[in-house]
């Protein structure tokens, strides 16, 4: 055990120790200051995982099969992995692109190439021709390791990259399972240094092409401790996040914070969402900590929420903000509180509502423990308590990327004026505690007041007809712009102007004057790949209907559905 190991070790231990101690977990704790050779892979993993009978993986399917790994069998097998990958080729630097569902060999493979000092570029299989060309020419992918069913994609993708399938074999790829056959040549000590790269992610562009973020070999590993505290995951524990490979969540809580635990993995793969299996998977494998996106939990509650199960401890939601009526209900069928986060791919976990803590309704929480957060104002730059999310650099936050692979004009701006800004406005109350507000460039301005859309968007969601809207500005010649939600009806209800007179009322007596929703179309919102919603193809919308002067049909107007002397 290295140096380095001890005081990632000792680092962990004392946020395990702090538990739901906030106060004394944020005054002591500090980030291990990790210097000269660290890899994660063999540093951190093969030191817990050797001899290790403890189960780290847990992969069941739709039909009831299931695969079960051990940290020490996990080691030996990415040993072979990382040997076989080394007879081909894979050497230190080189980018691997996987493409990999959530199955054994995706995480083998993750392993594998870190031990080889070699950059893991993971990659959704949502992804067509023309999105792969861009990735593998801006990428620098000299390794492709896919799924068989994923293989004729690449057919047109030029570029001088070597090919490993994984399942049926295709004609001029290599066979990953011949992996399995070959003596090991591990342990590895593939001497990387801190500062060296070991993920490259993309973004999912729901404003421009997605940019490519790369992380060290701490950024990750080592930031990932702020993510492990948040989440409230503890040695020993069954861990089940829904999440896709591809995209950083699945780093976060799907491979670094569960092994950085020393807790299993726990994944349920299915074709499509079923409340009631996921529900039975909950209780069956007694899982212990549990996290999922908005659209999940809003899934589970229409289907009914039924009996909290018996391992459950910690619940949680990330990828867009909770609205507060979502929390209300879970927490009144489980007597658990979702615990909302806010981070990003370029960071681990910034600001959550940590275990243990008292939770404030709309508020997503305090800084995490040793992340320098502060609020910046987007004009003045000063400092506050409102204003554009921002890491302080003088701090040297651990936890951040290298910087975006290849585009230092948007490093330049990203890092401007000593700040890391995530493009993110929110408040801070005297407790500490930041509210969301939205995206810089969501905030709009209506009748001279600033409107925030997640605000907007928290109360329609309460309305039972909503399962998701999006608030955009539509451009207005007297008030500059009025709020206008786009709505995502749920099951049973009517896309007619009863029910947009209904969820209207509904804004309307639990608003603000100032924020009233104007106008109301019902659609299905459009989505990255990754799920988010492209608020800016909903504003292009807008925007483009108004220098047209054409009135967009399909919506409803406030003021000739609703009879009301206040407007």
């Amino acid at each position: 055990m290295t140096a380095n190991t001890d005081a990632y070790h000792v680092a962990r231990d004392g946020l395990l120790a702090a538990g739901t101690d906030y106060d004394t977990a944020s005054r002591e704790f500090t980030w291990p200051r990790l210097t000269g050779e660290f890899n994660w892979a063999t540093d951190w993993f093969d030191v817990i995982a050797r001899g290790n009978e403890q189960l780290a993986l847990w992969i069941v399917e739709e039909d009831g099969r299931e695969q079960r790994v051990t940290f020490d069998e996990m080691a030996t097998r990415s040993d072979r992995v990382a040997t076989w990958l080394a007879e081909l080729g894979v050497s230190k630097g080189d980018r691997v692109m996987l493409m990999l569902g959530n199955q054994v060999e995706l995480w083998e493979a993750m392993l594998a190439v870190a031990k080889l000092g070699a950059v893991i570029m993971p990659t959704t299989g949502a992804l067509g021709t023309a999105d792969l060309i861009d990735r593998i020419d801006r990428g620098g992918a000299r390794f492709v390791i896919a799924n068989a069913g994923d293989a004729d994609k690449f057919a047109a993708v030029p570029g001088a990259y070597t090919r490993i399938v994984v399942g049926e074999q295709v004609s001029g790829w290599y066979d990953y399972s011949d992996s399995a056959t070959v003596a090991s040549a591990g342990p590895f000590a593939p001497g990387t240094e801190v500062t060296d790269p070991l993920l490259v992610y993309f973004t999912s562009g729901t404003t421009s092409k997605p940019k490519m973020v790369q992380h060290s070999q701490i950024s990750y590993p080592v930031g990932h401790l702020s993510t492990m505290y948040w989440i409230g995951v503890r040695p020993g524990d069954v861990h089940l996040a829904i999440s896709a490979p591809g995209w950083a969540k699945h780093a976060w809580s799907c491979f670094f914070t569960p092994w950085l635990a020393e807790a299993t993995i726990f994944v349920y793969n299915y074709a499509r969402f079923d409340a009631s299996a996921l529900m039975a998977q909950l209780h069956r494998a007694g899982v212990n900590t549990f996290c999922a996106p908005p659209t999940v939990w809003r899934m589970l509650i229409q289907a009914d929420l039924g009996e909290r199960p018996s391992g459950l401890r910690e619940i949680l939601g990330a990828g867009e903000p909770l609205n507060p009526d979502v929390i209300a209900q879970v927490e009144k069928a489980w007597g658990l509180t979702i615990r909302d986060g806010f981070g990003q791919t370029e960071t681990t976990l910034q600001v959550g509502n940590t275990p243990g803590q008292p939770i404030k309704p709309g508020s997503m929480g305090r800084p995490a423990p040793g992340v320098p957060v502060v609020l910046v104002d987007p004009l003045s730059g000063e400092l506050g308590d409102e204003g554009e999310i921002c890491l302080d650099l003088a701090a040297a936050p651990v936890n951040l990327m290298t910087g975006y692979l290849g585009d230092p004009e948007r490093d330049a701006a990203v890092m401007a004026g000593g700040y890391y800004h995530t493009g993110d406005v929110a408040a801070r109350d005297a407790d500490g505690y930041i509210t969301y507000i939205g995206r810089t460039d969501d905030v709009f301005k209506s009748s001279d007041y600033k409107v925030s859309p997640f605000e907007l968007e928290s109360v329609l969601i309460e309305h039972p007809a909503v399962v998701e809207a999006a608030v955009v500005p539509q451009p207005d010649p007297t008030r500059l712009s009025v709020p206008k939600a786009y709505v995502a009806l749920a099951a049973g209800w009517q896309a007619d102007a009863e029910t947009a007179r209904s969820i209207l009322e509904y804004a309307r007596d639990h608003l603000a004057p100032y924020l009233r929703v104007r106008r109301l179309e019902f659609t299905e919102l459009p989505k990255t790949i990754s799920g988010k919603i492209r608020r800016v193809d909903l504003r292009r919308r807008e925007e483009e209907a108004h220098a047209s002067g054409a009135p967009i049909t399909t919506e409803y107007r406030y003021e000739e559905i609703l009879t009301d002397p206040r407007t």
